[in-house]
């Protein structure tokens, strides 16, 4: 799924359980040895896909350890992405030299918790939301908007180092795609686009920051 919504230069791995197969180098089965089960298995599949889009990619993988915020450290020559959730685990990579940043996000393609759209979501973009639902009430709106906004932190953040809030971007959805204004600005980026897509049962999203 992650594969349609990423360019030709991105290449992506993804499963929709827990191989078992799915193993790890020693250095990232240290990371989590102390971890619950169910974190073990998500970051070990997480892994599991990274190691196999690299290979995709011409790329031999190496053990992902965890850096500041405990997004995965890639080789010099990658950028990537993973993402987990109930019924999916993905990976999207690429060269460096060929895509800037990459982010992805998985989710459950239901409604968010009571009280959580308010805290993620600008007043402006629950008004867009309400004239979405009306027209397609069986989509959850928030979910996606929810979905997005976590894939443009994960292509903000290793190209800035900085935090990005949810109230740090507005965003606009078409059939497929958003687009993303920024309230406030690093290293260049004013703004993102990205693609989404609701199937399934999941929410997935995607974002190929390339130049």
């Amino acid at each position: 799924m992650i594969e349609e919504l990423v360019p030709v230069e991105v290449a992506t791995a993804e499963t929709f359980d827990d191989p078992p197969e799915a193993e790890l180098f020693d250095a990232e089965a240290e990371e989590i040895a102390t971890a619950v089960a169910k974190r073990r298995r998500e970051f070990t599949s997480g892994r599991w896909c990274a190691h196999r889009a690299m290979r995709a990619l011409g790329v031999e993988p190496v053990p992902l350890l965890r850096g500041e915020r405990g997004a995965p450290r890639w080789p010099s020559e990658v950028v990537g992405s993973i993402t987990h959730c109930a019924g999916y685990r993905g990976a999207a990579v690429a060269r460096s030299r060929e895509v800037r940043s990459v982010g992805i996000d998985a989710e459950e393609h239901q409604p968010l918790p009571g009280g959580v759209l308010d805290v993620v979501s600008r007043p402006e973009e629950r008004e867009h939301l309400a004239e979405l639902a009306a027209r397609d009430p069986g989509t959850c709106w928030d979910r996606i908007l929810f979905s997005c906004k976590e894939s443009i932190y994960k292509t903000w953040y290793p190209v800035t180092g900085e935090w990005l809030g949810f109230e740090d971007a507005t965003l606009e959805f078409g059939a497929g795609t958003f687009s993303a204004r920024l309230h406030k600005s690093a290293a260049g980026l004013t703004g993102f686009t990205g693609r989404w897509l609701a199937r399934d049962g999941l929410v997935l999203s995607a974002i190929a920051l390339q130049g």
